[in-house]
């Protein structure tokens, strides 16, 4: 593993056990908010059962919401601390999710695979996001989706790890969902939709930054 992958899963490796009450827009807080989660989740699953893979998947936020719709999930994680977490989250709700230590941008699935790939504030995190998008395209089947749940944050201060290395990493602070959309295309994917996620019910806080997803087929 290279130095700036290491130190990216030490960080998120050390932050497992209260990620999610640190973290406030990682977590469910409310019933409306798990309520407008779960609408979101429905409507980029659909109703007929995927094989889907969430990407960074951390505790499980995404991968749980989609196992109890009935599609069948792989996490994927290079924080080992964080998959401890979200299988202790999947067995207490009596969830089969399957969740693997790996990299993000090398997910070791077959290619053409999948039917839905998703991700929720990880783009930023990777040091190769492009070869990320390219790796995942491949690994969906034909006319397979992926969902990248963004944001534009700016100017974010570096934390811990992050101070030795965020330079190394291209989308590091998000970017505006234009330019997201912008690299999505040029990865090679087609059908590309950019709506925003700034509706306070999903957040524990309202948004002061802007969020969206960007949707997009093979």
């Amino acid at each position: 593993m290279d130095t700036v992958k290491e130190l990216v899963r030490r960080h998120w490796d050390r932050r497992a056990a209260d990620f999610d009450e640190e973290s406030p827009s990682h977590g469910l807080r409310t019933d409306a908010q798990t309520r407008a989660w779960q609408r979101l989740i429905q409507e980029i699953g659909g109703p007929t059962p995927l094989d889907v893979l969430d990407v960074g998947c951390g505790t499980g936020f995404l991968s749980i919401l989609l196992a109890e719709l009935g599609h069948r999930v792989t996490g994927i994680d290079v924080a080992p601390a964080m998959l401890g977490q979200a299988r202790a989250k999947a067995a207490a709700r009596g969830l089969v999710a399957r969740f693997i230590e790996g990299d993000a941008e090398a997910p070791e699935l077959p290619e053409k695979s999948l039917d839905l790939i998703v991700e929720r504030h990880v783009l930023w995190t990777l040091p190769h996001p492009d070869t990320a998008l390219d790796v995942w395209r491949r690994k969906l089947r034909a006319k397979g989706r992926v969902v990248l749940i963004e944001g534009h944050w700016g100017a974010m201060e570096p934390r811990e790890e992050y101070a030795d290395m965020h330079e190394r990493l291209p989308l590091f602070g998000g970017r505006p969902e234009g330019e997201i959309a912008a690299i999505v295309r040029a990865r090679g994917f087609a059908s590309v939709e950019v709506e925003p996620l700034m509706d306070p019910e999903l957040w524990t806080e309202p948004p002061a930054h802007p969020r969206y997803r960007v949707t997009a087929r093979v």
